[in-house]
């Protein structure tokens, strides 16, 4: 709850007028206590679950053209009903694990300093925390799930659940053993726990961050996805790499980007996938044209 009791008190004490921004923070959370302001992420993550993975579900079951040419692994196909099994499976998890989870962790959020007053960060800040937090992420989730691939305990009687999806859909991306969510919910937490900033900048990295899971699980790989402007950006084809190789992956651990998997060795497989697919299109379109050549040679 902010400690003004009025728009100019304060502006009185910033000692400027308050932004656009500011005054509409002002206006929505001046009367809100801050736990509140701090569990609107479940909103978030239920609206996310439920809402995100919708165009690529309608996709698989439509095979809308040109978008489903794009599909990664085009011979596994899933109902609609399979689809909403996993979601309601992934809403149990929710329910049980998730939700709790974000009611019960306001401590440690007061602990790390996360603040909810004014003034709010400048875009510039925002963007810089948010850089910072999806790489402490990545790199410290690159070595948790290598950890549990490595280990035969932990693939066996936790990850395996995530993997029952060789040919990954949207909705599966949070679809996990709860013991893997609290596990890798670590990652999540340690970017704002080393760098504290403002409650709106936490609210977007964990809503980025499962839009992020989504996309990398959602099945298709589309060329003029923007995230290929992002540079080492895995994406979907990365990782649905991983889940088509299965338990026995030893390749593209990582979550978000590609260069742990590249300096630490853990792509060749992926990486030599790729030479021999690319290969088999050349030669594919070497004796096509060659036919084609034939064939009017013949006329």
């Amino acid at each position: 709850m902010l400690p003004y009791g009025s728009l100019s008190e304060a502006e009185i004490a910033m000692g400027r007028n308050l932004t656009v921004a500011e005054t509409l923070w002002f206006n929505y959370s001046a009367t809100k206590s801050d736990y509140f302001l701090y569990c609107h992420n479940i909103l978030f993550l239920f609206l996310i679950f439920s809402l995100a993975p919708l165009p690529y579900v309608f996709i698989e079951i439509m095979h809308l053209y040109p978008f489903d040419s794009y599909k990664i692994q085009p011979k596994v196909r899933l109902s609609l009903q399979e689809m909403l099994n996993c979601y309601k499976d992934v809403m149990r998890m929710f329910l049980l694990v998730v939700g709790p989870l974000q009611l019960v962790s306001y401590p440690s959020i007061q602990m790390i300093g996360i603040r909810m007053g004014l003034p709010l960060p400048s875009v510039w800040e925002v963007v810089a925390q948010l850089v910072v937090y999806f790489l402490i992420e990545d790199y410290t989730n690159y070595w948790l799930h290598r950890f549990l691939h490595m280990n035969r305990w932990g693939y066996e009687n936790i990850h395996k659940v995530h993997h029952e999806y060789e040919a990954p859909i949207g909705f599966a991306a949070p679809y996990a053993h709860w013991a893997e969510i609290l596990l890798l919910g670590i990652p999540s937490f340690l970017g704002p726990a080393i760098v504290p900033g403002h409650v709106i900048t936490f609210w977007l990295w964990i809503a980025l961050r499962q839009i992020e899971a989504i996309d990398t699980h959602k099945g298709y790989e589309f060329p003029w996805a923007i995230t290929k402007l992002i540079p080492f950006y895995g994406g979907a084809d990365h990782h649905d790499y991983h889940h088509y190789v299965g338990g026995q992956s030893h390749s593209n651990f990582a979550s978000v980007f590609t260069y742990c998997d590249y300096v630490y060795g853990t792509d060749k497989g992926y990486r030599y996938q790729k030479k021999i697919l690319k290969k088999l299109k050349e030669d594919l379109a070497n004796v096509v044209e060659q036919n084609g050549g034939s064939y009017k040679k013949s006329d």
